[in-house]
Parts: structure tokens; sequence; C-alpha cells
């Protein structure tokens, strides 16, 4: 059974929507606060989520859905949301590296470890990354092998596969 991943914490006041996409159906968990998470579909399954109140028309979650359809329609290269990072201090620093990355550009794990200060970190940075609960729009899948090969992501390698080729053909 594959792991699911998601946020270490509920805000309070979360709530959720769903958006189908051509990576398959996202559920976007938003608060008061912000864009708290996009979730793969296997990332749903876990319980913590079950108390969760859907509402389609929450703000946060009608203009997530607007900015995605608009990247997957490559008529948007960033997003601008209100996003809530909840992660260790290095998660939220290889976070933030993530957003640094220009549309259809990709780097290495060791270039993003070195990029935050140690380049010898990329195995970490790759476990971080891994933890990024707001994907897409935070572009973990924009990270690479040293190798060139396309190597770990949440949502599946060929969904990783789908999103940059996406935005190689929508420059």
């Amino acid at each position: 059974m594959k792991k699911t991943r998601g946020l270490r914490l509920l805000p309070k006041g979360a709530v959720y929507g769903e958006m189908n996409s051509p990576v398959g159906n996202l559920t976007i968990i938003t608060s008061p606060e912000g864009l708290h998470a996009i979730l793969w579909d296997l990332d749903r399954e876990n319980p913590k989520y079950s108390d969760l109140s859907k509402a389609e028309d929450a703000t946060v979650i009608v203009e997530t859905k607007k900015q995605l359809n608009e990247y997957f329609q490559k008529r948007r290269k960033a997003f601008d949301l209100p996003l809530v990072l909840n992660g260790t201090v290095f998660q939220n620093e290889a976070w933030n590296q993530l957003l640094k990355i220009p549309y259809a550009t990709t780097i290495s794990y060791a270039e993003q470890a070195e990029k935050i200060g140690n380049k010898n970190k990329a195995r970490a940075v790759g476990m971080a990354n891994g933890c990024n609960p707001i994907s897409i729009v935070i572009p973990c899948h924009r990270v690479i092998g040293s190798s060139g090969h396309l190597v770990g992501f949440g949502g599946g390698l060929e969904k990783k596969a789908f999103l940059l080729q996406l935005e190689q053909t929508g420059h």
C-alpha cells in the first residue's frame, strides 16, 4: 500500500474542495489563513481528512481552481495564492527554494540543496520535497535526478512527466 502524504497539522476552520484535472482528481485544502494543500488521489485517503467539511465556494478554493485551470490551459506560468507552509524549518527552506524555480525549468536535488546552503543534503531535500503538501503550485515536479532522469514524485512519475511536458510546450 502506498503511503499517503499530507499536512502535519490541520488548521482550525480547514475545508476542502475537489477538482478534476488532467493529472487526476485533486483535493484542495484551505482555511481562513490560505492554501494549505493540493493533494493527489491517494493522499486524500488519509483518515485525518475525514472530518473536513466540503466548501467548494470558499474563496481560496475557487481561486486555486481558477489558477490551476489556467496553468493546465498553458495560460498561467506563476501562481498568486496565499500559501500556508507548515513544515519543519528545513522543509520550509526547501519548499521556498522550489518556488524560485522558473516555469519550464528543471534543477537537480543537489542543485536545490546547494541553493539552500549545503550541496551534500540532496537526499534530505528529496525527502522534504516528498512532503510538499501544495503540489503543482510549489513545483517539486521541476526537480529531477542528477542523471537527468525523473525520480520521486508524490503524484507518480507519469504525472511528473505530464507536468514537465505541459510546461515545455506552454512557453
